[in-house]
Parts: C-alpha cells; structure tokens; sequence
C-alpha cells in the first residue's frame, strides 16, 4: 500500500490532484479544504499522506483503483474515523469535508448541529447521526481547532463561523474573509453569521452597498 507521495503538484481541480512522482503521475482525490490549501502551488513540491480503495463491487467484476490524499497523517486517521458512520462513504466524505478537519472535529465534539448540517450532502440528519457515533472520539483533531482560534485572527465566533459557512458552499477562504471584513466595517451592526452570510452575499451580487 501506498501511504505517502512526494512530487510535483501539475495539475489541481475542485476534487483531485495530479502529483508528477519521477516519470510516474498519480491522480487523488482530495477533501474539499486540501484543495484550498493547494491552490496557488501548481508547479511546487508536495508531500500528501494517502490511503488507497477500490471503487465498484466485487460481484459487478469492474473495481477501480482509487488514491485519496491528505495533508497530513492525522487528517488521514481522522478520514477512517469520519466514514465509519454509516451513510458516509469515500466520495460523500471527501465532499463533505469543506471546512479543515480540526473545525468539524470540534463541531462533532461540542454537539454543534447546526454547523454541521451546513456541510455539503450532510444535512440535519447526518448531522445528529455523526454526533451520536463519533462524539468522545475526536478530541485529539478538534484541539487544534482551538489552539488557532478556529479561522482568522482577530475574528469573533459569529464571524468566523460566517467564513466556514462560505467555505463549505464554495467561497475561497481569502476572499471570505476579505469579503466579511468588508461586510462589518460597513454594517457594524451585524452581530450573527445568520445575518453575516446573506449580507455578504447581497455585497458580492452587487446588491448591498
């Protein structure tokens, strides 16, 4: 098995990657917060920790090797974890999985539903069953979550869990942040990311000044 590529990253989409090892590419899957973090490294070298499966069924006769590739080995443990809940497979979780691994530990560990649920193919009710099978088994991921202060310095709770909500729907981490920046200097009023997210919205369309 492979656990580990070193390599050129040529090619990066919303889902995979292409690492160029020696004369050899590999493709991988990536979760939705690894290409974020890779944007802007075409060309660099990286190093990806990977696990590897095989997508169709053994009665079909037609199994495709697959490669997934994380950051680091923790975000590798905390994957095997995170799809052991049923209804959570390969796919679905690396879709899923938006915002970085500490932030949805931490939300699995505080019991925050609602967070959760904003996860895309998640919803309230893969939300509470996540809940109920992994909670007391993620402390060890979700301490970074606190030990960076769970997204940009100098953020308070209801904004930077504006930004995870932008994340998870598609938005660049950069440009959400510069974007609900931009949404508080203006409306210094605005106290909730239900209130923060469609204002930021509004001002990205053009519609809110």
């Amino acid at each position: 098995m492979i656990v580990q590529i070193e390599g050129k990253l040529v090619s990066l989409d919303e889902s995979t990657a292409w690492v160029q090892v020696g004369a050899v590419c590999y493709e991988l899957m990536l979760p939705g917060y690894a290409v974020n973090r890779l944007s802007g490294q075409i060309g660099s070298q990286v190093s990806l920790c990977t696990m590897e499966y095989y997508e169709g069924t053994l009665g079909g006769g037609n199994l495709i090797p697959r490669m997934v590739g994380f950051l680091n080995k923790s975000e590798r443990d905390f994957f095997n974890l995170y799809t052991s809940v049923k209804g959570i497979g390969i796919k679905k979780g690396l879709k899923s999985l938006a915002m970085p691994i500490e932030r949805i530990a931490d939300a699995i560990e505080s019991g925050d539903e609602k967070l959760l649920a904003t996860l895309p193919g998640i919803g309230k009710k893969m939300a509470q069953m996540m809940i109920a099978e992994l909670k007391g088994k993620l402390a060890s991921f979700a301490a970074g979550a606190v030990s960076t202060g769970r997204a940009g310095a100098g953020f308070a709770t209801f904004q930077t869990e504006a930004m995870e909500i932008l994340i998870a729907w598609g938005e660049k981490r950069n440009e959400a942040m510069e974007l609900i920046e931009l949404a508080c200097r203006r409306h210094s009023e605005i106290q909730t990311a239900e209130q923060l997210v469609p204002l930021v919205y509004r001002m990205k369309q053009g519609i809110e000044a």
